[in-house]
């Protein structure tokens, strides 16, 4: 029952600091750098897995918010995978923060029927890596009290259920299933308002979560199930929002990072972009082994797109220009619903936030179809001149090098795939000890 997860576990309980970067993404450009080198047009060749995951608000089987269900989701991946030559067996894939998240306001019964019927949509489609977060007050729980966390452990337990019978039915014993649980569970996404520190969970808190949610799980018979954990979320300390990041502090941590010494477990850091690299290493060092990176690498993209539209700028007059960053803000302010709770401020102070903040709410509106085709002018433009390499000096001075010393090819596309790969090259640095 051997699981490309497992192997990180072993070795971290070798005292090997190995980890995995979890890619929670859709963007089809951070999909594809995440599968290939950047510019070299080769892959990893299968020597590292590349674990990818949705979140329940991103994909379930009402759509989410990229119009995908699980089935279609591991299709578009897959479809990557072979367009890229990245070997398919090397592809973890993970649903993240699985639970009654899209439905907390309503009635617990109907909230909790949905997520079960999500998880069974996810484990059809192929997902092995199952994150189960029942870590939010519901309909007709108490709104004047934290969530019991026995109740929460119950409510995963019950979802563990579901998916373990659905995997019985589709797939080959063989392959279990691999689940992630937590209650200290930070929001997706990152904060929604500044913060400048956040509580590290405690070892009593995380040795509590796994005696309640041990005894739930096997309350419902699921014995092999729990043998098949392999990661407790907690908070090790790190956060970021729209303007700030909080660096991981290891002294504040070291009682939680010895308390995992103990089990047989591994941690699962979320919020972890915009760390440094250094910073990301030494969480690996610690246990916090699974690394979720999501709005930095389309913060990467857009911070590419961002240089191109300048280098437009300086090359084509403004009738011939694509206008893409008038038309992006344009698509946010006709449907606010995705950063008008993460930005505030002055009309000035959110109109920069749009453009420029850490939690990259930008990221929802790629997909608008006036932002598609602004993007297509924009890449059409560029395609049709040779950039001069004064001003790719000027505007992407990282990417100038790597032309000049032959490692990328003198195309707009190489701008994008070098700002991701920074991004990914620093998780590779803290994952690959070797």
């Amino acid at each position: 029952m051997s699981h490309l997860l497992d192997e990180i576990v072993r070795a971290q309980k070798r005292e090997k600091a190995s980890g995995i970067a979890s890619i929670c993404s859709a963007h089809p450009w951070v999909l594809k750098a995440a599968m290939s080198r950047a510019g070299t047009g080769t892959t990893t060749q299968g020597d590292e897995p590349i674990l990818i995951e949705s979140t329940c608000n991103q994909v379930n089987q009402f759509g989410g918010y990229t119009g995908m269900t699980p089935a279609a989701f591991v299709a578009f991946v897959l479809g990557l995978a072979a367009e890229n030559g990245f070997p398919s067996g090397r592809l973890i894939l993970g649903g993240d923060h699985l639970g009654p998240n899209v439905w907390q306001n309503e009635p617990a019964a109907s909230a909790m029927q949905k997520s079960a019927d999500m998880v069974r949509a996810y484990v059809q489609a192929g997902y092995t890596k199952i994150h189960l977060d029942t870590s939010m007050r519901l309909g007709g729980d108490d709104p004047a009290r934290p969530l019991d966390v026995e109740l929460a452990a119950r409510r995963a337990a019950w979802l563990a259920k579901a998916a373990e019978e659905t995997h019985a039915k589709v797939s080959e014993p063989s392959h279990g299933l691999r689940y992630v649980i937590g209650t200290e569970v930070p929001i997706p996404g990152g904060a929604t308002a500044h913060e400048d520190g956040v509580r590290v969970t405690t070892v009593e808190d995380a040795r509590r979560t796994l005696e309640v949610t041990r005894t739930a799980f096997l309350r419902e018979g699921l014995d092999s199930a729990w043998e098949r954990l392999v990661a407790l979320v907690v908070q090790p300390g790190v956060e970021f929002g729209d303007d700030f990041v909080l660096d991981y502090n290891p002294e504040a941590a070291r009682e939680l990072a010895r308390f995992s010494e103990t089990t047989s477990l591994i941690y699962e850091a979320h919020s972890t972009d915009y760390q440094t690299r250094d910073h990301l290493r030494t969480l690996v060092r610690d246990h916090f082994a699974i690394l979720k990176v999501g709005p930095a690498l389309t913060f990467a993209f857009r911070e590419a797109v961002f240089a191109l539209a300048m280098m437009e700028a300086e090359l084509f007059p403004l009738g011939q220009r694509s206008g893409l960053l008038a038309v992006l803000d344009q698509a946010m302010l006709r449907k606010p619903d995705y950063w008008q709770e993460h930005y505030h401020g002055t009309p000035a102070e959110k109109a920069f936030a749009r453009k420029y903040s850490l939690s990259d709410r930008l990221r929802y509106y790629w997909p608008d179809p006036a932002v598609q085709t602004a993007l297509a002018k924009l890449f059409s433009n560029l395609e049709g001149v040779t950039i001069p390499l004064s001003l790719l000096s000027q505007v992407a001075p990282l990417v100038f090098n790597q032309i000049r010393m032959g490692k990328l090819p003198h195309r707009p596309a190489s701008v994008i795939d070098a700002s991701i790969q920074v991004v990914l090259d620093d998780y590779r640095y803290a994952c690959n000890p070797d």
